[in-house]
C-alpha cells in the first residue's frame, strides 16, 4: 500500500512544539487528513489545537509497511511520533 506522508508541527498546550507524521491512503484529501491530526491530538489531551495547512503539509508518498497498512485499515490513518508528543 502507498501512503501520503504528511509533516505536522502543533503548538501543545505548555508552548512546546509537537512533530509527528500523519500517515493516510494516498488517495485522502487535505480536509481529511486534517480531521484525524485533530482525532489524534484529542487522544493526547491536546484538543483544541490549530491544525490546518499551516501545520500539516503533504511531504511524500511512500510504501507502508504491514503494521502501518493494518493501523490506516483499522483507524483510517496512522501517526508516527516524533518529538514532543508525550
Amino acid at each position: 500500500m502507498k501512503v501520503a506522508v504528511w509533516d505536522t508541527y502543533v503548538t501543545r498546550k505548555d508552548g512546546k512544539i509537537m512533530h509527528f507524521d500523519i500517515l493516510v491512503d494516498e488517495n485522502i484529501n487535505a480536509e481529511q487528513v486534517y480531521e484525524y491530526g485533530k482525532k489524534y491530538l484529542k487522544s493526547v489531551a491536546q484538543e483544541g489545537q490549530a491544525l490546518s495547512s499551516k501545520e500539516c503539509r503533504f511531504c511524500h508518498i511512500d510504501k507502508a509497511p504491514i503494521e502501518i497498512e493494518n493501523q490506516i485499515a483499522a483507524n483510517g490513518f496512522s501517526i508516527i511520533e516524533m518529538e514532543n508528543c508525550n
